[in-house]
């Protein structure tokens, strides 16, 4: 019975983290609000603005700040706003997995999940997102009433985690303090007042009241990159020695036949000589190998997935030109001999390289 009712805990837990989140267009706006958009100074959006019901009149400090299409009272910006409003009841709605209440995020570290907070929240310090080599973690934080954090605080994401998959529900307004790096969107019922030389990778959405700014950079959140594409291959038309590494991964999904990403790099130099090798390791792999028209496979395990990246080591053809000059009374003689040879197969008896020559003569 208690097997039971873990394993029916543990589906209940998993489907809650795994309830994606949409900003629908929204996602295309660094700010949405509701009465006013104001900036003091330069501050730079990376994306469209709207509000509504208000209209353009009430967006002021752009310019001197620069920032996409601006909207205001049309039907872009009311859509906008509605897509926020329904992301926010969604937040909302979710069940939270861990209680943060009472608690400073500052100095944690933090998988994906539902965090709540009763009432308010601050963050003074670091906090530190980690995606687990999961593109796909998602990380929502509710708070009851507001969320502030001190001077110079930053959230970091790391292993994948991207900012499109963090949000911030607050049941009335956020303010960032002075220098703060803020990932993930905000969608504040009432306002978010951003101070000065501040940094934020996600959206600000107002959604009765007002965004305030002074010289910050807002990047809208955009929608979450796609699947990695499949493992690539590399040629070197360097000769004889080449290096792959893995130079990234990313997660598959847990029990599927989905491809890590793998990127691998070929260097050559140096005589012929012949091996192949083959790498498998957790999340990484590496190796060395030399040959003629030999190949490199690198293969990368993480999880259920696996990829596999192939490098093709080619020999580039070696070129000599000789060139003599004779000169018989007033006549001159010009004589050049180019000799090109091609490693062609590499002998483990004599440890040489079995080479085709080509010789051409050119007299003028």
């Amino acid at each position: 019975m208690l097997a039971a009712l873990s394993f029916t805990l543990g589906l209940a837990l998993s489907a809650v983290v795994d309830a994606q989140i949409s900003l629908g267009s929204a996602s295309s706006f660094g700010i949405v609000a509701t009465s006013a958009i104001t900036s003091t100074g330069l501050s730079v959006i990376v994306g469209e603005l709207g509000i509504s019901p208000n209209g353009l009149t009430s967006i002021t400090g752009f310019p001197p700040g620069i920032s996409g299409s601006q909207h205001g009272a049309d039907a872009t910006a009311q859509t906008a706003h509605s897509d926020a409003m329904t992301a926010y009841t969604a937040l909302a709605a979710l069940q939270s997995t861990t209680s943060l209440t009472g608690q400073d995020l500052g100095g944690k570290t933090l998988n994906a999940g539902v965090y709540n907070f009763a009432s308010s929240a601050g963050l003074t310090g670091i906090l530190t997102l980690d995606g687990q080599n999961n593109a796909s973690a998602q990380f929502v934080f509710q708070m009851g009433s507001t969320i502030t954090t001190a001077t110079a605080s930053a959230v970091i994401l790391i292993n994948g985690a991207q900012p499109c998959n963090v949000f911030w529900q607050v049941g009335s307004s956020a303010t960032l303090g002075t220098g703060t790096t803020f990932a993930g969107s905000i969608l504040a019922y009432a306002s978010v007042t951003v101070n000065s030389a501040c940094t934020v990778q996600g959206g600000l959405y107002a959604l009765t009241a007002a965004v305030t700014l002074i010289d910050d950079a807002i990047t809208a959140p955009g929608v979450c990159a796609a699947a990695a594409p499949a493992p690539t291959s590399a040629t070197s038309s360097n000769p004889s020695t080449a290096s792959a590494s893995v130079v990234s991964a990313s997660t598959a999904p847990s029990g599927s036949n989905a491809a890590a990403t793998v990127t691998v790099t070929v260097q050559g130099s140096g005589q012929c000589s012949t091996a192949t090798i083959t790498n498998t390791a957790q999340c990484s792999a590496s190796g060395t190998v030399a040959g003629v028209n030999k190949t490199v496979t690198t293969t990368v395990t993480m999880g259920s997935a696996k990829a596999t990246a192939t490098a093709t080591v080619t020999p580039a053809p070696k070129t000599t030109t000789k060139t003599s000059t004779t000169t018989c009374w007033s006549k001159t003689t010009t004589s050049t001999k180019t000799s090109t040879s091609t490693c062609t197969s590499w002998s483990t008896t004599t440890a040489k390289c079995t080479s085709t020559k080509v010789a051409r003569r050119y007299i003028r």
